[in-house]
């Protein structure tokens, strides 16, 4: 079985990148923003629905930035391959509640609910594969550094 993941590079004019520091499945991880596609949906339509929902963000998707062309087993359910679709995205980020520090979770947070999520922007120069957690995270951050 497929789990096929979408996500968006989002860059500001002040070259810092945005990610998502969350508590999920008892776990937490930063990643880039995004999520899963849903059936009858396309990739462009799955990315954009996920960064409204997520961050009520109207996003301009880009350029294609990379597919996952490796074998990943999920994280969360063994019995599933991760496919993984990355775009670049702009936006305009003069609303959206972020940090720029790390984000952390109160033990009244992480005991009421089931998931958490919060934004935050990395500074191009402290930006690497180092501050994600997924492997195929890893990759697009070696990849983005190295085009942009």
């Amino acid at each position: 079985m497929f789990n096929i993941r979408v996500y968006g590079i989002l860059m500001n004019d002040k070259k810092q990148v945005l990610v998502s520091d969350e508590y999920m499945h008892g776990s937490f991880m930063t990643k880039f923003c995004g999520g899963g596609l849903q059936f009858g949906e396309g990739m462009i339509d799955c990315l954009k629905r996920e960064f409204m929902e997520e961050m009520r963000l109207s996003v301009t998707v880009r350029e294609h930035i990379y597919t996952t062309d490796f074998f990943q087993r999920s994280v969360f359910n063994p019995s599933q391959q991760v496919v993984s679709i990355y775009y670049r995205v702009e936006a305009d980020l003069p609303d959206l509640p972020c940090s720029e520090q790390a984000q952390t979770y109160t033990k009244e947070e992480i005991e009421n609910a089931t998931e958490l999520e919060k934004f935050r922007l990395v500074e191009w120069d402290d930006f690497s594969s180092e501050i994600l957690t997924f492997p195929i995270d890893k990759i697009v951050a070696d990849l983005i550094k190295k085009k942009y």
